[in-house]
């Protein structure tokens, strides 16, 4: 079998955003990269791109011809790995790989969050889980990002050959790393921010699930007590209109700007003092390793994906996810205490540098790749 792989995704900017490292290892290796998602971006590290019309509904038809296309391009490659991520790039690799993993290719699938926990709505439990129970005897090594994803895979007798919890996708802790006040001030004067400002920052797109409208509404509660507040949205979304509208009606369009797509999120995130995150659900969040690799306090809503990551008092704070008061009040606290900022941003820097930097997490997946193919 020719040393190949295919990864597949819903999108191609997902592989942008998180799996370059590991193409790059794949082709360094001596190994063919595929990708099949999608978009149209030309990605580094990839000797073949498929364009491929996924749709993130699993009831869209789109998709019964997105898993023919898939099918084929693995009949007409053979690959050894396949590599699937996102809900509908799993189930479409999965589908299509069926006859493929008869003849030896090894399937394997990252869930990101599953769709179904504690807390989701039954929907997605009516919905997401039978598929994804049902799929896992397709896989031959199902990797999880965090410890409630790998305890109900094992617990409920997910079939998949193999259940592994690896650590998220990494974070490159060289780039997102603390500097120093002279830097801080330099990078906000860049970015238009006064030296004494307080800025909070979320990276998220603009969606019902990220809920940035817990934020707006602290910020209009924290406004009261620190006046040079600002909110620093990073992201684009169809929620980009209503939460500008928002802000108008509660006065505070001033000190919420709407930052769009970025790839400069390191600097907002040293220029920054506190990273906020206000979710209803996460797999494993990599805004939040970045924030805390460049030690930023944490205060998240509390869901799986920030518990993971977040130690109430070590290095951030978590709060329900409608409460406005507790985050206003952490946040408050924060601006009259120096000190507690500067005691939480070396305990956040060691959280991620000893189990989450990108050389640790590229190791246990590239074990992970070599055991399953019996080395190469």
């Amino acid at each position: 079998m020719s040393k190949k792989i295919l990864y597949c995704a819903t999108v191609d900017n997902h592989f942008m955003a998180f799996h370059l490292p590991y193409m790059k290892w794949f082709q360094e290796q001596g190994w063919e990269v595929h990708v099949a998602a999608k978009g149209d971006i030309d990605l580094p590290y990839c000797d073949k791109k498929y364009n491929i019309p996924i749709e993130r509904s699993p009831l869209n038809l789109s998709n019964f011809k997105a898993c023919k296309e898939i099918k084929k391009i693995i009949y007409n490659n053979q690959y050894s790995i396949i590599h699937c991520h996102t809900p509908m790039g799993g189930v479409l690799a999965r589908l299509a790989a069926k006859a493929a993993r008869n003849k030896g290719t090894k399937v394997f699938y990252t869930a990101h969050g599953f769709h179904f926990c504690k807390g989701a709505p039954l929907l997605n439990w009516i919905l997401y889980y039978p598929l994804e129970r049902w799929l896992a005897r397709y896989t031959d090594c199902l990797i999880t990002i965090n410890n409630e994803d790998y305890n109900l895979a094992v617990n409920h007798h997910f079939r998949a050959k193999k259940i592994e919890r690896i650590h998220g996708v990494g974070v490159d802790t060289e780039k997102f790393k603390p500097v120093s006040k002279s830097e801080q001030d330099m990078l906000r004067e860049k970015h238009g921010y006064k030296t004494d400002d307080f800025l909070l920052y979320y990276v998220a797109e603009l969606n019902k699930n990220k809920n940035q409208q817990l934020l707006i509404k602290v910020i209009s509660k924290v406004r009261k007590e620190i006046p040079n507040v600002h909110l620093l949205l990073v992201g684009e979304g169809n929620l980009m209109n209503f939460y500008k509208s928002l802000t108008k009606e509660l006065n505070i369009d001033d000190i919420v700007d709407f930052l769009g797509f970025r790839k400069d999120v390191d600097e907002i995130s040293k220029m920054s003092d506190v990273a906020v995150a206000s979710s209803l659900r996460e797999g494993l969040p990599v805004n939040i390793m970045e924030a805390m690799a460049c030690g930023k306090p944490v205060i998240a809503t509390n869901n799986r994906g920030h518990r993971e990551l977040v130690v109430d008092g070590l290095n951030g704070w978590l709060v329900s996810n409608n409460s406005t008061y507790l985050m206003s009040e952490y946040i408050i606290n924060l601006k009259r205490s120096r000190d507690l900022i500067k005691s939480i941003e070396k305990n956040a820097r060691e959280y991620i540098l000893d189990t989450y930097d990108i050389n640790s997490v590229m190791n246990e997946m590239t074990n992970l790749y070599i055991k399953f193919m019996g080395g190469m």
